[in-house]
Order: C-alpha cells, then structure tokens, then sequence
C-alpha cells in the first residue's frame, strides 16, 4: 500500500504542518510513504523527508511546473496516484492543501475529507475519520468509503513525529534514517490546467505562509493603526517570522484578511506566538491554541489573552516591541 503527501515548503525545508501531515500519513502504510515536492530536485530536503519515513519522492521541479497551480497541482497528483496504486493521498490543511485536495476530489469524482485529526484503515476501502467542524468546536466522526481516500491533516492536531530509529552501540550512535528514492517526475499538463497560476516574484519567494509559519508576531487593536505595524513587522523579520493579526483589524482594514488570526481567519500552529495589543476573543484563541508557546504584550493586566499565555509583558508594546528590535539586531551585529 503506498500513500501519497503533498508536501509544502518553508523556504527549503519541509513546512511544519506537512510534518505532521507525514507523521499522520505513516499510520497507514508500511513502508510506502510517498512525498510530493514541487520543487527544485537540487533543493529537495531528502534527509529531512526521510527522517519521517518517507521512502519514495516524486519531484516535480519548475521547468515542468512552475508556480502555484492548484489545478496542475491536483492533476500531477492524481496520476501518481493511478501510477502508484496509492490507497490514499493527504496533504496539511493549510490553504494550499486544502485547495488542491479539493480539485483532486472534483478531477477524480472522489470524496475529500478536510481537517482531520485521526484517520484509521478499516478493512477493504473503508476509513475511520475523525475531523474539525465549526473551527474545531466540534469533532466529527464519519465513515469514508473510496477506492483512494483523500484528506487534509488539521494543522494543530497532530504532533509531528520523526521516524528514525537510534541505532546500536555504547554509546547510541546517530539515528538511522529510511532508504530513500528520488524521483523527478514530468507530467503532461493541458493548458487548461495552468489558467490559475500564482507565480510567486523573488522578493515574496522566502517569506512562510502564516499557516506554516515557526513564528507568529500578531497584532490587534492596541497597534494603534496601519501604520503602527511597521515595528512588527521588522520584528517578525528579524525572527524568521510572519505578521498575523485579530479580526478588529481586518474589520477596521489596517491589514488584509489573509493576515488574520482566528476562527474565520487562519489557525496557526508556531513554535512562538507573540500577541501585541490583543485583548483575546474566543474567536481569537480558537486560531492560535496550536501555538507551542504564547506571549503577550499588553498594558491590561486582566486581558483574557493572559489566560492562554506562557508569558506576559504587561505594558506599552509601542516601548516593548521598539526594545526587543534592538536588542536582537545588537547581538546579530559583528562583534
């Protein structure tokens, strides 16, 4: 049994959702986990890839495919599938994910579950699925019968598991990682497939999509305005990060939608999460309870977001973040 994952990227290693999409995706097949990478084979993170029990990559590079095409995508994915007898095909519920997962349902006539949490094999063509509704207020048991099973992996439900096993000696020397094979693969794609292309330009190329993100700098309605994100916005840079924000800002149209934070926006599942001026709605937190750790900037002290934080700075974050800046740009300056 093979099972194919669309894998993302962060920058040139694999995103951390499509980690835990794989972790999920081993579960169900021994040993045939296949990953599918559109990207530059030269860049291809095999190590990485086989640190989670991947054993086959098909590589899809650029001169084949270049840009974001969720229809493309969809189709390349469906021939693997019909070429590799796969039982499955799962991707992380990010954007992306979910987009292309949902074209290969409509190109296959197959079924597609979104933002599962746990999948089980039940004999013949049949899976347990256990998945989010409502924003992952409600879990919903269901019962998929498809000759391939399609799913999304929900971003903050599954932790991301290496596979490699430690090897023997005294004492334990490195991990042993699975065999791997690369595979570039060159799909034949009709025009029709390539109508909705975002080609990405160099200057976006590197930055993570706030669903992959390690690092969330968000802001809220105590940034004051449009222009009170600038100091966020450098600090994110300076840790790697992206800018997240709360409803009341896309509401009041400081920043666009696909930056917000929530259960009608984006849930992210950072390392860090670092919330400035957000006072934390219940909407608000439904976005960000994936986060490993939680700090917040806030000048009240009885901000429900506080509740939810591993840290608390209370006080002015127009002092805060302005500190923090230049602290990390004096140790990153040469000694």
């Amino acid at each position: 049994m093979t099972v194919l994952t669309l894998v993302e990227l962060d920058g040139t290693e694999p995103a951390d959702a499509s980690l835990r999409a794989l972790t999920l995706g081993r579960s169900l097949c021994d040993p045939c986990l296949a990953a599918v990478v559109f990207a530059d084979s030269a860049n291809l993170p095999a190590a990485a890839l086989a640190g989670y029990g991947v054993t086959d990559v098909y590589v899809i590079e650029p001169g084949t495919l270049e840009g974001y095409a969720p229809q493309a995508w969809a189709r390349v994915l469906a021939g693997l599938a019909a070429e590799t007898g796969a039982t499955a095909v799962l991707a992380a519920g990010t954007d992306r994910g979910n987009e292309v997962l949902a074209h290969l349902g409509a190109i296959t006539g197959l079924p597609m579950a979104a933002n599962c949490t746990l999948v089980t094999p039940d004999g013949g063509q049949t899976h347990r699925l256990v998945r989010h509704r409502w924003a992952g207020l409600l879990l919903e048991d269901a019962v998929m019968e498809a000759p391939v099973a399609l799913f999304t992996v929900a971003t903050d439900s599954v932790a991301s598991v290496s596979a490699a096993l430690p090897s023997g000696g005294t004492p334990p020397g490195p991990p042993v990682l699975a065999t791997i094979s690369v595979h570039v693969h060159k799909p034949e794609l009709a025009e029709a497939d390539l109508v909705v292309r975002a080609v990405e330009s160099p200057a976006g190329a590197g930055g993570a999509s706030l669903a992959t993100a390690r690092v969330v700098v968000g802001g809220g309605r105590g940034v004051g305005g449009p222009d009170g994100f600038a100091p966020l916005e450098e600090l994110a840079d300076l840790l790697g990060g992206v800018v997240g924000v709360s409803r009341v800002v896309t509401s009041e149209g400081w920043r666009p939608h696909r930056q917000q934070v929530g259960q009608t926006g984006t849930k992210i599942t950072p390392v860090l999460y670092l919330a400035c001026g957000i006072s934390g709605a219940i909407q608000h937190i439904a976005g960000c309870a994936g986060a490993k750790h939680i700090v917040a900037i806030n000048t009240d002290p009885g901000a429900p977001i506080l509740a939810h934080a591993d840290y608390a700075v209370i006080g002015d974050l127009h002092q805060v973040i302005p500190a923090l800046v230049e602290a990390l740009r004096a140790r990153r300056a040469p000694a």
